[in-house]
Formats: C-alpha cells, structure tokens, sequence
C-alpha cells in the first residue's frame, strides 16, 4: 500500500464574501419587540445586520462567496479537487450543501461534503482542508461557511433575534509552492464542551433557536483566551507578532475581552458585528475577505482565527494571510 505525496504545507490563496442586500437596523426590530438602539448596542455592539431574502438560500450565499474566492485565487473549477460548506442551517439535510454548490460553480466531481461545528465551523473545516492539502488527499480546496440563521430565529425573542444574521465567507486553499517558505496554515487548537450544549441549541424540529446568553459570554470569556494562545504556540508565532485578530463575531464584548486577554495590542481586530451581525460559521471568512477589499491587511502577515459556539465547539488556528 502506498500513501499520496502530499505538500510540506497549505496555505490560503483568497478569500471571497458575501452579504445579502437586506439591512436590517436597531431601530427596525425596536419596532416590533422591547428593545432599543441604545439597549443592543450596549449588550451586543450590533447596530445592523444583513437578512436574506425568502427565497434566498444558503447555496445561493454560498456560491456567491465561493464564486469570489475562486476568482481571487485565480484558479479555474477544474482546479478543484474538494468542496467543504461549513454550515449549521443548511435548507435540507439531503443533498448536502456542498455538491449543490460545486455544481452550480461548474466544479466537476469534486469530493464535496458538509461539516457543522456551529459557529467554529470555518476554523473547523479550513483544519481539514489543511490537512486534506498536506496528506495530497486534495490539491486546490474551497472552503465555505454560509448561514440562514433568519430562518431558525423567532423574531419576538429579543434573546435572539437581534444577534443573528445571515451570509457566506470563503477562502481557496491549496499547497505551499515556495520551497522556503513555511506553512500558511498553523496547526489547530480544537474541542468541545458538551456539558454546555444546552446553552445554545435547537431543541428539537419544531423549535427555533434558543441561547442562554450570560452563560455563553462567561464561559467564552474565561476559557477562550488559553486556546487562543496555545495556537499561537503550536505555529511558533508570539501574540505581539500578530497583525490581526479575527474572532468569531458573536458579540463585542466578548471579542474585545478576548482580545484583551490575548495580549496583542498590535495586532488589528475584526469588528464586523457591528454591522454584519452574527453570521456563525460565516462570521471569520466574511470578515476577513471585507478586511482585505478595504486594504487593511498586509499579505504575508500571521493572523490568529478562533471560532467558537453551539456544541459547545471552539477551534483556533495561525494562517499566513494571503
């Protein structure tokens, strides 16, 4: 038995995001519910969110922003080898996602599969594709995270309704060519808790989404930052190193707390929360191809990724932005 010759790392060439064209404001949801600009802003750091259409789905995000990243990267669909949507609202359980995606981009018989990690889900499936690139499983990967959480929300539930959002981010993965150059992708810090999966969930197929919210914020506030600092040790790279921080945007809050404790002052933070919302598994891939069209990244430069929510999953990982 022989194993593929794989390459001596992976690395991400572009990223690719979209946002549906529905804005939805503060004062919009203060209309129909007891709440306020002033009350969301202060709890969550929101002030608008983006919603899909209702006949918009989660492939039709996700081919937008696959269709971006794919373009960026300067590939073509036959370079594609592997197709992974990373998403927790898909619109049917069957087909996946994925193979529905991968068509409608003109990607022949690619591998294609679904992975649901929530809102670590991107973190998740880019450690897969890393790896996929690696053992020569895969070539060229895209990567996808796309949500409908609209969908899933009551929209009475203050609790909910005005955190969660919609839309896709994406990024081409593929092997490192330079032989000098170190891998673009670190290793992932990764795990759960599932004594804490009842904090945010879908109880059952009749129900919507449900979030204990100070539950949540206590524990990413005091278990996260240790993860976030053990991927920055694994990929040899020092938090002061850093030239970006882009957590999962759940809430401001939590993400500016998190960046506190990972003691990296330098490094600039994602805050797409403000006017993206929560988009899940989304949230990291959409707010680092919007980062990167305002030119606010450099290329070559390390960038810390933590992803974490419903399961309760967390995963972190150092890449080399592209």
């Amino acid at each position: 038995m022989r194993l593929p010759e794989g390459s001596a790392g992976a690395r991400i060439l572009a990223f690719g995001g979209y946002q549906p064209a529905r804005v939805v404001t503060n004062d919009e949801l203060a209309a129909t519910m007891d709440t306020s600009d002033e009350w969301i802003r202060s709890r969550v750091g929101i002030a608008s969110r983006r919603i899909a259409a209702p006949g918009e789905t989660v492939a039709d995000m996700a081919v937008a922003a696959g269709g971006k990243a794919l373009a960026a990267s300067g590939l073509s669909p036959a370079d594609i080898d592997l197709v992974i949507v990373a998403t927790c609202t898909p619109e049917v359980q069957i087909p996946n996602t994925a193979a529905t995606v991968a068509r409608r981009l003109g990607i022949i018989a690619p591998g294609a599969y679904d992975l649901n990690a929530a809102c670590a889900g991107f973190c998740y499936a880019l450690a897969s594709a890393s790896d996929a690139v690696r053992t020569g499983t895969a070539t060229h990967v895209l990567v996808i995270g796309a949500e409908k959480l609209s969908q899933w929300i009551d929209w009475t539930d203050r609790s909910t309704a005005i955190i969660f959002a919609d839309g896709a981010g994406a990024a081409v993965v593929g092997p490192v060519t330079d032989p000098g150059a170190g891998p673009g992708i670190g290793p992932v810090v990764w795990g759960s808790d599932g004594d804490m999966a009842d904090k945010i969930c879908i109880k059952d197929r009749n129900s919507l989404i449900f979030q204990e919210g100070q539950a949540v914020f206590r524990w990413a506030t005091t278990a996260l930052h240790p993860v976030a600092r053990k991927a920055c040790e694994k990929a040899g790279v020092d938090p002061g190193e850093l030239a970006a921080f882009i957590p999962h945007q759940a809430n401001l809050r939590i993400i500016e707390a998190l960046a506190r404790k990972l003691g990296a002052p330098q490094a600039k933070m994602a805050d797409d929360i403000v006017t993206a919302g929560n988009t899940s598994s989304a949230s990291i891939p959409l707010a680092l191809s919007r980062m990167i069209e305002r030119g606010e990244l450099a290329s070559g430069a390390p960038a810390l990724l933590i992803g974490f929510g419903a399961g309760i999953c967390y995963a972190a990982q150092v890449i080399i932005l592209p």
